[in-house]
Parts: C-alpha cells; sequence; structure tokens
C-alpha cells in the first residue's frame, strides 16, 4: 500500500482515540472520515509485477514456469495449460465432487493473445458461423458484427483466459447445464466452488450486471489470482490499446474495458 495512506490511516486511528470531546467532530465530519477511510481501502494500487503484455495475453504459457500442463485424464484434449495455483485448486474441488458422484472435464483453459485472435478472427470473417450465420455477409457494420460476437467471445487482449486463471468444465452450452446430469454438476459447482476459490464471473445478466458476455454457467475463475488481474485490467488496460486484430477498431465504440473486462458478476470482484 502507498506509504502515503498508510500514513493517512494511521492518522486517523490517532484521531478517534484521541479524548477530544465528542462535540468537535460534528456528523458531517464523521461522515467525511469514515468515506476516505472506505476510499483508501478501495483503492487499486499499481502493482508493477503484473505487466499489460500478461494482463492481455501477450506471452507464451508454455515457457512460462508458474503454469502447468492439464493432465490430460481431466481434460477433452492434451497442451490445456493453467497458472499452477488454478489447477491445483481444480483437483481439490474435483476430488470433492467426485465424491459426490459428479465430475469435471475442462474443455478450455489459458489462451493467449494469439489463440484468441484466431478465435476472434475466424467469426469476424465467416470461416466460423454464429448462430449459423457468416457474420462478414449478415453484419458487414463493425459495431454491430463485434457485438455478436462479443455474446460469447472475447476480443484479443480482453479475454480472462489470458491469465491461466479461467476454466470452461463439462460444455460450451447452457442448456446442457439447465436439467438432468447437467444440472446437477451445475448446482453443486453453485454451492461448492467458493470453497475452493472460484467464481462464476458470467452470471445471469440483470440489473446487478447488465452489461458484458452473456451468463455462461461453464466458466468459472480461480478469484485468489483473477481478483487482482481483474483489478490490475482496470487501472491499465484502454480501449485503444486494443489491437492488432481484424475488427479491433470497434472495441472503441463498444466500451470494451468497462463494458466486458469489468462486466462481470460482482462476487468476482470484491475488495476484502
Amino acid at each position: 500500500m502507498n506509504i502515503k495512506y498508510i500514513i493517512f490511516l494511521a492518522f486517523l486511528a490517532m484521531a478517534c482515540q484521541s479524548n477530544v470531546p465528542e462535540a468537535s467532530v460534528n456528523a458531517k465530519q464523521s461522515v467525511e472520515i469514515s468515506n476516505n477511510i472506505t476510499n483508501v481501502k478501495n483503492k487499486i494500487f499499481d502493482d508493477p509485477a503484473i505487466s499489460v503484455d500478461y494482463l492481455m495475453g501477450k506471452f507464451d504459457p508454455k515457457t512460462d514456469s508458474r503454469f502447468v500442463e492439464i493432465d490430460t485424464k481431466h481434460a477433452d484434449r492434451p497442451n490445456l495449460l493453467l497458472r499452477s495455483e488454478a489447477y491445483t485448486a481444480f483437483l481439490e474441488m474435483l476430488a470433492a465432487a467426485q465424491k459426490d458422484g459428479i465430475s469435471f472435464t475442462i474443455k478450455s483453459a489459458t489462451r493467449n493473445f494469439d489463440y484468441q485472435k484466431g478465435i476472434w478472427e475466424r467469426k469476424w470473417n465467416g470461416k466460423t458461423t454464429v448462430d449459423g450465420l457468416k457474420l462478414n455477409e449478415s453484419l458487414p457494420d463493425p459495431h454491430k458484427r463485434a457485438l455478436k460476437i462479443l455474446e460469447y467471445s472475447s476480443m484479443p487482449g480482453s479475454s480472462r483466459h489470458h491469465w491461466g486463471t479461467d476454466l470452461d468444465i463439462n460444455s460450451f452450452d447452457n442448456n446442457y447445464f439447465e436439467q438432468g446430469k447437467g444440472l446437477a454438476e451445475y448446482n453443486w459447482l453453485v454451492q461448492n466452488a467458493h470453497r475452493f476459490g472460484f467464481c462464476q464471473p458470467y452470471s445471469p445478466k440483470d440489473s446487478n450486471r447488465p452489461n458484458g458476455y452473456q451468463e455462461e454457467k461453464w466458466h468459472w475463475s480461480f478469484l485468489p489470482l483473477s481478483k487482482t488481474f481483474t483489478q490490475q485490467a482496470e487501472l491499465k488496460l484502454r480501449d485503444e490499446m486494443i489491437s492488432g486484430f481484424d475488427g479491433a477498431q470497434a472495441a472503441l465504440s463498444i466500451g470494451l474495458i468497462r463494458n466486458y473486462v469489468l462486466g462481470i458478476n460482482k462476487e468476482c470482484y470484491k475488495f476484502k
């Protein structure tokens, strides 16, 4: 924490413990003191150890010692990677779930900038259809086309999957999690995932989460790491930094950082 804020808090603490008569601190001053303390607690401080390149996925996780490969018995394909802390927590969660007859398979994990660029541009250029449509033909307007892709896919440089903290489990279809086996799996996650540090960042959209991606019941984030990365993204990332792929210009008109990077479940972005 910045030394100036530490001194400020110490001063406030001393003032509160002094023998100054209560009448000398009026109600307005008390509110101001309380607000100042809250503002200090909620201040996001720059962590120089977390670079913009890391936040934007501009690195190779295969050569980063903080990442580990997911055992193929827990994934639907080889070569998937996670931050080691997130993977350890997932294995602990999986062991607990299996005792209750629930099992999880990781379908997607770390995706760096280049990987995300491939996903985005295939949709942007019509090579991958979206809701059965080639968007380069059905939505020629860049703003509208970007918004359609952003229902479920991030622009390169803005995905939580860059960080190695987020994973997709069992299915990419919300309908799967609304009945039968999938419903049991989702209910278990809702009731238990927090015990292992996981949170669903893309909860249902409502008045508490009006912006951002559509609900993703399959997407879970390891909060002990991702909360800090989210805070650093708020501090360091700007829409004009989003570049280097087809359709990037739409980030400015969309308000990508505010509405998508930060448009998450509030439970996944708590100050504690």
